[in-house]
């Protein structure tokens, strides 16, 4: 059994990135926008900020009012598209209810899109032409390739259809050879299909929603799922406990997809500054 280490993957891949930065031009810049007093979102935040001035990056944090009106933001987003030194925009989801979050995302340029939830890049990953991925399906293929173990062929069931987590991975996991089955809350019989999984990636946001029974023998589980207990403690979707000794390989939470997701979108936002600074030099000798 192995116990896939997001924390050290992740720490792998935030290194790699540094290694990058120290040979641009000008440090990659990433603008977050957090609408609201939402104190997890205000975490992933700090978290998100921290690392990128850990890898070398610029990182710019707007902290609006939970007043802001849609148009407002929109406004703001048109500012940071223009900003040649912003390379990638996010927007902490959720947003207020008065503000919808659709229009928000298709508000960004895809090629600053470091989310990876626009429908161009979505698009893109769904015709096998990925450009940039969502982080934390992105993230979790990263976690899979540390593996010996070849996809292809491999029966993937994935609880959970959102289009954060559930429905991007279902097409990274079939652009990788995989036969892939979405489990949602009006699946049916949804024992038994998770049962037939050589992996499993467990996205409901339900804590210990998969039991022991649910997992075959040499089956490998991935817990995307981040709950908290009423002792404050984290835990995934999967009773790690019960499950660890009958997988081939399983991801922990806290320490597993949580760092990779992070780092992902550093990963993502390089890949941006990169596509950024193409067009600017193609922009200059066309000129």
């Amino acid at each position: 059994m192995t116990i896939i280490d997001g924390k050290k993957i992740a720490k792998e891949l935030r290194h790699a990135i540094t290694k990058e930065v120290k040979k641009c031009s000008r440090p990659p810049g990433l603008a977050v926008i957090l609408v609201g007093d939402d104190p997890a979102s205000e975490i992933y935040i700090k978290n998100k900020s921290r690392a990128c001035v850990e890898v070398g990056f610029y990182s710019d944090q707007l902290h609006k009012s939970a007043n802001i009106t849609q148009e407002e933001l929109l406004s703001e987003i048109h500012r940071l598209n223009a900003n040649k030194s912003i390379d990638g925009i996010l927007v902490q989801l959720p947003l207020p209810a008065h503000i919808d979050s659709n229009s928000i995302i298709e508000a960004i340029r895809p090629e600053k899109d470091v989310d990876g939830f626009s429908s161009e890049n979505v698009g893109k990953l769904m015709q096998n032409k990925p450009f940039i991925r969502p982080c934390t399906p992105k993230g979790v293929m990263s976690m899979l390739a540390t593996l010996d173990y070849d996809l292809k062929g491999k029966d993937c069931v994935i609880i959970g259809a959102s289009n954060i987590v559930g429905r991007p991975m279902s097409m990274e996991l079939l652009n990788a050879g995989a036969t892939v089955q979405i489990c949602h809350k009006d699946t049916k019989d949804i024992v038994e299909k998770v049962r037939t999984a050589d992996v499993i990636v467990a996205a409901a946001g339900v804590t210990h929603l998969v039991k022991e029974d649910w997992v075959k023998e040499g089956a490998v589980v991935i817990d995307v799922g981040i709950n908290r207990l009423a002792n404050g403690k984290l835990t995934g979707d999967v009773d790690f406990d019960a499950i660890k000794d009958k997988a081939l390989a399983i991801s922990p939470v806290p320490g597993g997809v949580g760092p990779m997701t992070i780092a992902t979108l550093l990963e993502n936002t390089l890949v941006a500054y990169k596509e950024n600074s193409r067009r600017l030099e193609e922009d200059t000798s066309n000129n």
